[in-house]
């Protein structure tokens, strides 16, 4: 199965801490990528996976048809591997994936952005309530979420490198910002994901036709 990731990969990049601008010496390698199962694959009765782990450390893969089922569902984290300014592999397939990747976004940003954000929030408070600890990590990826989603919805691109806010979010992450203005930060940017949500140009759903003429052409090229 390694082989389609292998052979079969049309977009890899890097995506987290080093593709945010927020990366120190010791951090990880985050790898995600897009693959093209051959079309006759889909003849057999076995059916190509549609995401795989590896083969390398810390690298994880979809078949387009499923990345693009998700990207379309306005899921953050497949959205930021078509914005990740970290490219590692691209083919002509991958590039016209990029191409198409407005097609994408839509309204549905506001719900799955703040949603996310809201679950960590969530967790973090609870974990609080539970232990007396705080994950500090979670909770300034639920900052940066926040911050990416009215981002989205304002310009129409997704935000990953979030370097110009680097100091503000490592404090958070080291936890040298008090648990009170977090979440006093966190209260702001939901507001603020409120009126990105009511000022958006962004249409009600993605453009699902454009992503199926994409993935009937990668299909049809699969033939050959």
């Amino acid at each position: 199965m390694t082989d389609l990731v292998e052979k079969h990969t049309i977009l890899a990049v890097v995506v987290g801490s080093r593709a945010y601008g927020l990366d120190g010496p010791g951090s990880d390698h985050d790898r995600r990528g897009v693959y093209a199962a051959p079309t006759r694959d889909f003849w057999r009765l076995d059916k190509p996976p549609t995401h795989l782990d590896g083969p390398g450390e810390e690298q994880f893969s979809w078949e387009i048809e499923r990345f693009c089922t998700l990207a379309l569902q306005a899921n953050p984290t497949v959205l930021e591997v078509l914005w990740s300014p970290l490219t590692e592999h691209l083919t002509p397939e991958g590039e016209r994936l990029r191409e198409v990747r407005q097609a994408f976004l839509s309204r549905r940003v506001f719900e799955t952005y703040g949603n996310y954000a809201r679950d960590q929030l969530d967790r973090v408070a609870a974990r609080r309530a539970r232990t007396g600890e705080t994950n500090h990590k979670q909770a300034m990826h639920m900052i940066r979420l926040l911050m990416a989603g009215a981002h989205v919805l304002r310009t129409g691109e997704v935000l990953v490198d979030v370097r110009h806010l680097r100091d503000e979010l490592l404090a958070v992450k080291q936890g040298t910002v008090p648990w009170d203005e977090v979440t006093a930060w966190a209260a702001t940017l939901l507001a603020d994901l409120d009126q990105a949500a009511a000022e958006t140009r962004l249409a009600a759903g993605p453009d699902r036709d454009r992503v199926e003429e994409l993935l009937i052409d990668v299909r049809e090229r699969g033939l050959q």
